[in-house]
């Protein structure tokens, strides 16, 4: 029995780390998304920094990622639409997720 425990709690921690490399990612995507929005409209430095950790904030009043769309839609007002902030958040992921496996 002690063989079957090891692996049920292998596949649980497996599932943990996956969850939170997921959660990572994605809070990582919206930061660099933030960072290419502050652009747009202009903004650099800590100014930029600041409203790229505001859209990160955006993502977390609910599940997916419209929250930070609709967000960044009325912050950039016409600057890009819906469909463009959407290319682009899924074209950022796979950089967060390279930035993240480079730092292990």
């Amino acid at each position: 029995m002690t063989t079957f425990d090891d692996r049920e709690n292998a596949f649980e921690n497996k599932f943990a780390h996956d969850s939170e490399m997921q959660f990572r990612a994605e809070a990582r995507r919206n930061k660099l998304t933030g960072l290419w929005a502050a652009g747009l409209m202009g903004k650099s430095g800590d100014d930029a920094t600041a409203y790229a950790m505001e859209v990160v904030s955006a993502d977390f009043e609910e599940a997916g990622i419209e929250d930070v769309v609709r967000k960044l839609v009325a912050d950039l007002a016409g600057k890009a639409s819906a469909e463009e902030i959407r290319a682009k958040m899924a074209e950022l992921l796979p950089v967060a997720k390279a930035q993240l496996m480079s730092e292990i």
